[in-house]
């Protein structure tokens, strides 16, 4: 299986039917307290209306019963959670976990790992922020963490279509996760979108080394 491409933010059915037209594999609903956010009855129509593709909703420390609820309410297919919740707390979840870590020195593989999550999803670390800062983090400093990660890995923060063959090629990631990097003026761009999709199908087939596996 290739790369995956989540487009993060989605909002109206028009952008997720683009996404999807243009290749995309998952769709972000944000439910997290952010610019992007949608409401949960939005999320279910457009989730319902637009086929064929993930539904990821993204949450910041919520509670465990809201995430349950909004799961089933939406007919999520992950739950991406950003914050401080732990192995546990993911294991618990009724769908498979992207669990966000932030991208800087330290980080541990074996720590990452013991969450057991679908995806590790690195981002770029903004103090009091929960990812969407439109900033890259160092991608030649994870290299060597992401090769010894035995969870797949996702990779966003300040990725656009111009950048986002340099990160895949460096970094060899699982997936790649972007938002405001295919909005223009704050909203998403189709014609961004499709730039970015072919961006990373030609980085994809560029590589010499195939990516991590990512269908377990």
């Amino acid at each position: 299986m290739g790369i995956i491409v989540k487009i993060c933010g989605v909002k109206t059915a028009e952008v997720a039917r683009a996404a999807q037209e243009c290749g995309a594999d998952l769709l972000g609903f944000v439910f997290a307290p952010s610019k992007r956010r949608i409401e949960p009855a939005r999320a279910r129509v457009i989730a319902r209306d637009v086929k064929g593709i993930g539904k990821v909703g993204v949450f910041v420390n919520a509670p465990y019963q809201e995430i349950v609820d909004i799961v089933q309410t939406c007919r999520l297919d992950y739950v991406q959670l950003h914050g401080d919740r732990d192995g546990e707390f993911c294991r618990a979840l009724p769908v498979p976990v992207i669990r966000a870590f932030p991208a800087v020195p330290g980080l541990r593989p074996a720590e990452v790992d013991s969450y057991e999550a679908r995806w590790a999803l690195l981002d770029t670390f903004v103090p009091g922020q929960c990812g969407g800062t439109g900033q890259s983090f160092d991608w030649r400093g994870m290299r060597q963490f992401c090769r010894e990660l035995k969870t797949p890995v996702l990779i966003a923060g300040g990725l656009t279509p111009e950048n986002v063959a340099e990160a895949v090629g460096i970094l060899q990631p699982g997936g790649v996760d972007v938002s405001g990097g295919v909005e223009t003026e704050g909203s998403k761009d189709p014609a961004k979108i499709d730039r970015f999709i072919r961006a990373v199908r030609g980085a994809e087939r560029g590589n010499s080394v195939a990516g991590k596996d990512i269908t377990g």
